[in-house]
């Protein structure tokens, strides 16, 4: 019990002053520490699936990593936009290479344009919140904090505003590397790849511009599992590439944010994997484990040439909701590594029947002239036709016939509208080679397959021609 006045004024003053640097403490910024006279090098960022180049020091440097937040409509998927929050206006975020023992001075920029604050997470930062609690910017603001890198590793960063889900969810999330004292071993070639999920008011596939559906996220039950963003983006002309004889190092990153990865190249084998991007290594592994929020590096070394396929082997996230890459290769066959198919016969076990594969159910634009019905063609034929007949239409030979130059198709193309309603089993002649197989009903639109064909139709070198739903409906009635 306080009983003299004197005590009374010492007790008040303390706590005043208690409250006068609680106030100080909220209101004002921290003052920086004062790091070790280091050499000052600016980070080099780079966009997926690009890697900044290995670090050739060996010392460490006050590294400044200069970062923006900024939201912008972005390619979903074709013909699907999507309201992207981003780092450094791709998704994932700008690639960040450091070195362990590195002083980092960290800068977050928040676009003037944003309507949402932001902060960042880096899971290789030791403090609270991972930086996070240092870097919450409004938008037209920036925030500066600094870290030290005291652990080696792939680390994921990310937003962690509230509601921390959604800021992952529409795109926030990308890798930083901090590099062993030592280095990493040399490799010839090296990319960054981060998988995550999109959860839109439409189903997969759907077009316009889609909106974040926070039921679905509370389900973990999304439209599109994708690889760097968005459905095809190492792809095509976009794949990765390297050579025979040439290691590759891939770094792996999981977004999420709710589902965990199971990375597989199809047609490799990992030499080593840097277990959830520490360094425990493991070899000769098919497919690695990535958590979400988690990462992994992964190295192999190219034996043979042609296409490698990069999937989540949850495999219907792979084919068909997007979570699909390619690593193409060049050089020198090695036929004792891989033949090639040396024998082709007529197997005929009893049994059989034609399948049906089930339309998304998504409601599509429809065209309003040919031009537009082989646009959206296009869209439906990669979806749903793509991995038999081949991206340029020639098929698979022995197995998925032509639909280049195709006289089965071309002499009677309405013929084909009853094999995409009814499906096709038996023997049938095209171009000369006879195919005996089975081509599943895909119950599409009326619209979708009168796209279809008419892309199909018009691609290749084909005809031309078109097809319209009143013609589907016809057939479909008889």
């Amino acid at each position: 019990m306080i009983t003299s006045r004197e005590h009374k004024k010492n007790y008040f003053r303390t706590v005043m002053l208690a409250l006068v640097g609680t106030i100080w403490t909220m209101d004002s910024p921290t003052v920086a520490a004062e790091s070790p006279e280091l050499p000052t090098e600016h980070a080099i960022l780079t966009s997926a699936p690009l890697v900044p180049p290995p670090i050739t020091r060996d010392y460490p440097a006050k590294v400044i990593v200069t970062l923006e937040t900024i939201e912008k409509v972005g390619r979903l998927s074709d013909g699907v936009d999507y309201t992207f929050w981003t780092f450094g206006g791709q998704v994932p975020g700008s690639f960040i290479r450091i070195r362990e023992g590195d002083h980092v001075e960290f800068n977050l920029n928040n676009h003037p344009s944003s309507k949402m604050p932001h902060n960042i997470d880096l899971h290789a930062v030791t403090g609270p919140g991972g930086g996070a609690t240092s870097s919450f910017t409004a938008p037209g603001h920036s925030s500066q904090f600094s870290f030290k890198a005291l652990n080696p590793g792939l680390y994921v960063y990310h937003c962690a505003t509230a509601p921390v889900g959604m800021h992952i969810a529409n795109g926030m999330y990308g890798l930083i590397l901090v590099e062993p004292k030592e280095g990493l071993p040399k490799v010839d070639k090296e990319y960054y790849i981060m998988q995550s999920e999109f959860y839109t008011k439409g189903n997969y596939g759907e077009e316009g511009l889609q909106p974040f559906d926070m039921t679905k996220a509370l389900s973990e039950i999304p439209d599109y599992v994708v690889f760097n963003g968005s459905v095809g983006a190492i792809t095509g002309d976009k794949s990765m590439r390297a050579n025979v004889g040439e290691t590759v190092r891939l770094y792996v990153g999981n977004g999420g944010p709710n589902l965990v990865s199971s990375f597989h190249v199809i047609g490799e084998i990992f030499d080593k994997v840097y277990v959830e991007g520490g360094d425990m290594v493991n070899r000769h592994v098919q497919s690695t484990l990535i958590p979400a929020g988690g990462s992994a590096i992964v190295e192999f070394l190219v034996d043979v040439p042609g296409t490698f396929i990069l999937v989540d082997h949850s495999i219907f996230r792979a084919f068909n909701k997007g979570a699909l890459g390619m690593l193409k290769t060049d050089g020198a066959e090695d036929l004792a590594i891989y033949s090639g198919k040396q024998k082709d016969s007529i197997y005929l076990p009893e049994g059989g029947g034609i399948q049906s594969i089930a339309d998304s159910g998504s409601t599509m634009a429809k065209a309003k002239n040919k031009e537009e019905r082989i646009l959206f063609g296009k869209r439906t034929y990669d979806q749903n036709c793509m991995a038999c007949h081949q991206p340029n239409g020639k098929g698979i030979p022995g197995a998925f016939p032509p639909l280049a130059g195709s006289d089965y198709l071309l002499t009677k193309p309405k013929r084909s509208i009853d094999v995409l309603l009814n499906g096709l089993s038996g023997k049938i002649t095209v171009s000369g080679q006879t195919y005996d197989g089975v081509m599943p009903a895909v119950q599409l639109s009326d619209e979708s397959i009168a796209n279809v064909l008419t892309y199909v139709l018009n691609s290749w070198g084909n005809n031309g021609g078109e097809i319209l739903p009143e013609q589907v409906v016809e057939k479909r009635m008889h």
